[in-house]
């Protein structure tokens, strides 16, 4: 690993750490430079899954709007 590459590393750490997890992926940045294929599926990953949830809570809250409407 270069100097660069160490430092890369520490810089997504320390966005992880202070800028929340979801924001550091989402929102901050796609880390382009980092050349780690399991790193780039992993944040996919998250990603998706992170979508997933977000989706089945506000299904879950309709549902219950739904009921309590009629």
């Amino acid at each position: 690993m270069t100097e660069k590459e160490l430092e890369d590393w520490k810089a997504v750490h320390y966005r992880m750490d202070n800028e929340g997890i979801d924001y550091c992926f989402e929102h901050y940045s796609s880390f382009e430079e980092i050349k780690d294929e399991e790193f780039h599926k992993l944040r996919l990953e998250f990603l998706r899954s992170m979508n997933k949830i977000r989706n089945y809570v506000k299904l879950k809250i309709e549902s219950y709007k739904e009921d309590f409407e009629n």
